[in-house]
């Protein structure tokens, strides 16, 4: 073995490699800039009989690892070291140590699970927990605990929570595997916090704190944003800057330009970078940090049918990896763009993809691997079952997986492109439609959609067949080499095949608001190209926060044979009878999704589904939607009365427990309606004594009478809408009543209300003898002079009641009314 800098993790070389050989597995715990990466596979390929292979969460930093190898060995890359990235390897027959991405080494365990001639794997960077590394790492011990007992795994982690890492390494019911840790050689680092100010965009702030960070430190910049549109328009902010280099860091640029930014330079640089330089890579040069504060992470809304990135605060793990970089080579300087109080609210660690992403990928993995399920896998954490039953479901719509989820012939040919399964999908489909060439060109187009310019995917095409840029055609090459087929160009077809879900129409003339297949409300912006397009196949949609509707940010113009074909799974014909609008409706309809393509009204629909909607239609719109005379409305309070005094077995008749059981009370009515005219018709009073409880409903009229009759004879209505019920009565038909009869059995007491001969309140009270010796005497000298025909007695108890004028009173009583 050649002589090796001296970095921190140079001493503990010794260590691993013996403990890797005596126990198998490990965790190797080391900050980043300690050698971790280059050196430890170095040193386990000089005592390995087979081949090292080194897993790299990024494209970028499994090449950027290769070449730094290759240079301590005084080599070209490919010789004893290599790498393998998707589209791109160099290896050659005396190659002892292959640095390959995670997604990479899946596909190569899918293959061959015993990893013939492999006898260490590395597994770098665990802790930045990508789904790819999740799911290797799971498949990994499966295969050792099996296939390969022998092959010895060293994970590496930057962080100290290696605890669930060495347990999952040491295997079920085995001690944990042992955690060796090195320590950095870290200078100092000063600490400063640089709030944004008022309206001030990302990249404003960033390059604010960046000049601040140019004249206030020595040595190269390294900024950290979320992604490769903020650090272009960051980049422009930064233009013009005297005697400084600035250059971009992230994993979509040519391979000529990431090495150049790896690279000292003879002027000062700032280095404007994605996530992939907190751990994963080391630029040299750098003294001094800015943070942007935020990271670019996979999302999914299951709900919505929308899934990218979204940007999100950084942890507080992560802003101390990146304030680190700044003291590598020295004493340095780190700024960060938020305010100092706000750091103690960052989450501890990065959220793993597997809790967020859209799992369809590992799904289809899974399936591959003869567990649908992941059952039985170790995991570091298990996927969501919400989230991998929505990627299986997608799996099945793609027909690569069967209905027992086990893959498919085609989920296999899928799988083998190395795509996500709905651009594989595209790319076998598309090929026969389109050609080839035509459909790998899309597609790759698709799977990076930063090289879209603009909305319009043709014309996003048609720039990228002009400019031709390098990594688009060397990925349109590989992809057009998987499969055969001529045809002519149709970008929308591309688009559709990856997502029928999002195949959309116009919700209205002249609307910007589509519907997509999935149910999701989306809209254009101003100035996409795309405004008189009836129908879309919409390749990239998001949604702002606080924002009802999606948002289209990658579509092409379809029409509706394009959307049959490309999503003919979704085409459904079915017969709907539904509440829509305030009435019935029934209809025979077609729908691609949730989008309707035609329908038909239904002269004879199945009764039952008449009855369904008709039943979903009241409870939708209410009880008043029945008849309701003033007998049904008092039978409803006096059953109410009596549920409230006496309890069971009289029942409730409250709104929600009506409509709740309106299917048993409103049985007949609701079987022979057929439209919301019928309804409006139902007796309603008639209905609800189908609820009377029998025996007991034989005494309703004597626990809850509707009229009570009084001592002038008269028969008065009792209100039972009031607790207690009232009685309003003029006081003259109550003379000599002293104790009022009390209903439910005696419970209850009646409430009185007392009228003057004009039917206005004089006196309420529950007590009316007590009424008649203490209140009388007012009423009856606050009236007798205003109604002198009435009587007004002294003595109310004394005096016969009547029902007229005090002339009237001995004379015979007319019939109760």
């Amino acid at each position: 073995m050649p002589d090796l800098p001296d970095l921190p993790v140079r001493a503990a070389l010794d260590e691993v490699t013996e403990t890797l050989v005596e126990r198998g597995t490990a965790v190797l715990v080391a900050p980043p800039g300690t050698g971790k990466t280059t050196l430890v596979p170095l040193a386990l390929a000089a005592s390995a009989t087979g081949r090292v292979v080194v897993a790299e969460p990024r494209r970028l930093a499994a090449r950027a690892a290769a070449a730094r190898m290759a240079a301590l060995l005084g080599e070209r890359v490919g010789e004893t070291v290599g790498y393998a990235v998707r589209g791109d390897r160099k290896v050659g027959p005396a190659t002892r140590i292959e640095v390959v991405t995670s997604g990479l080494l899946v596909r190569r365990l899918q293959n061959d699970p015993e990893l013939g001639g492999v006898d260490v794997v590395v597994l770098d960077e665990c802790h930045e927990r990508h789904l790819d590394a999740d799911l290797l790492l799971a498949l990994l011990l499966d295969a050792r605990a099996g296939l390969r007992p022998d092959l010895r795994v060293l994970a590496t982690s930057a962080t100290v929570a290696a605890e669930r890492l060495s347990v999952l390494l040491g295997g079920e019911g085995q001690a944990a595997a042992p955690v060796l840790e090195v320590r950095g050689r870290a200078y100092p680092v000063e600490l400063e916090y640089v709030p944004a100010a008022a309206r001030e965009r990302t990249e404003q702030q960033v390059a604010r704190v960046t000049r601040m960070a140019l004249a206030g430190s020595v040595g190269d910049v390294l900024v950290f944003l979320p992604g490769a549109g903020e650090i272009r328009r960051t980049a422009e902010q930064l233009s013009g800057l005297p005697d400084v280099d600035v250059m971009p860091l992230h994993g979509r640029l040519a391979a000529a330009a990431q090495d150049a930014a790896l690279r000292p330079g003879p002027r000062r640089r700032i280095v404007l970078s994605t996530a992939v330089a907190e751990s994963s890579l080391t630029v040299p040069g750098v003294r001094a940090v800015v943070d942007s504060g935020l990271a670019r992470v996979p999302r999914i809304d299951h709900r919505r049918g929308l899934s990218g990135l979204a940007t999100v605060r950084v942890s507080a793990a992560v802003a101390e990896q990146r304030a680190g970089r700044a003291g590598r080579e020295g004493p340095g300087w780190a700024w960060r763009c938020w305010p100092e109080y706000e750091h103690a609210t960052l989450p501890a660690y990065p959220e793993p993809e597997i809790r967020t992403a859209d799992l369809t990928r590992l799904a289809l993995e899974l399936a591959c691997w003869g567990t649908g399920d992941g059952q039985g896998l170790a995991w570091w954490d298990a996927p969501p079952a919400g989230g991998l039953a929505a990627g299986r479901a997608v799996l099945r719509a793609l027909d690569a997986v069967d209905d027992d989820g086990a893959v498919t012939d085609r989920g296999r040919r899928m799988a083998a492109v190395g795509l996500h399964p709905r651009l594989a999908r595209a790319l076998l489909d598309g090929a026969s439609a389109v050609g080839a060439r035509s459909a790998a060109e899309v597609v790759a187009m698709l799977d990076d959609d930063s090289l879209a310019s603009g909305i319009d995917v043709a014309a996003a095409m048609r720039g990228l067949r002009r400019e031709r840029p390098g990594g688009w055609q060397r990925e349109a090459r590989r992809l057009a080499e998987l499969v055969d087929g001529e045809g002519v160009d149709d970008p929308a077809l591309i688009a559709a095949l990856a997502y029928p879900e999002r195949l959309a129409r116009r919700r209205g003339p002249g609307s910007a608001s589509y519907l997509m297949a999935g149910g999701t409300a989306v809209s254009l912006p101003p100035g996409s190209g795309l405004g008189d397009a009836e129908w879309l196949a919409i390749a990239v949609a998001g949604r702002d926060p606080g924002q009802s509707e999606g948002r289209i940010r990658l579509a092409a113009k379809a029409d509706e044979r394009l959307a049959r074909h490309a999503a003919a799974n979704l085409v459904d014909t079915a017969d709907e009878v539904d509440w829509v609008d305030g009435d019935l409706v029934a209809r025979r309809v077609q729908r691609l999704g949730a989008i309707v393509l035609s329908q038909k009204p239904l002269e004879d629909p199945d009764p039952n589904l008449v009855s369904a909607a008709l039943l979903r239609g009241l409870r939708a719109t209410g009880l008043d939607l029945l008849r309701w005379d003033e007998d049904a409305r008092n039978l409803r309070q006096r059953l109410t009365f009596l549920h409230r005094t006496l309890g069971a077995p009289w029942p409730a008749v409250d709104d929600d427990t009506l409509l709740a059981a309106a299917e048993t009370w409103l049985a007949p009515e609701l079987s022979s309606a057929r439209r919301r005219a019928d309804l409006e018709r139902v007796d309603a009073g008639q209905a609800l004594r189908r609820l009377l409880p029998w025996p007991e409903a034989a005494r309703l009229e004597e626990l809850a009478p509707e009229r009570l009759e009084v001592p002038s004879g008269s028969r008065i209505r009792l209100d039972y809408s009031v607790d207690p019920p009232v009685l309003a009565v003029k006081v003259q038909e109550v003379f000599g009543w002293t104790e009022p009869p009390r209903l439910a059995g005696g419970r209850t007491s009646i409430l009185l209300h007392l009228l003057s001969p004009a039917q206005r309140p004089v006196a309420v009270t529950a007590d009316l003898s007590s009424f008649w010796r203490t209140g009388w005497s007012q009423v009856r000298a606050d009236l007798r002079g205003r109604y002198p025909k009435h009587a007004w007695p002294e003595d109310p108890t004394t005096v016969t009641a009547h029902r007229g004028t005090a002339r009237n009173a001995d004379r015979p009583s007319s019939p109760p009314r």
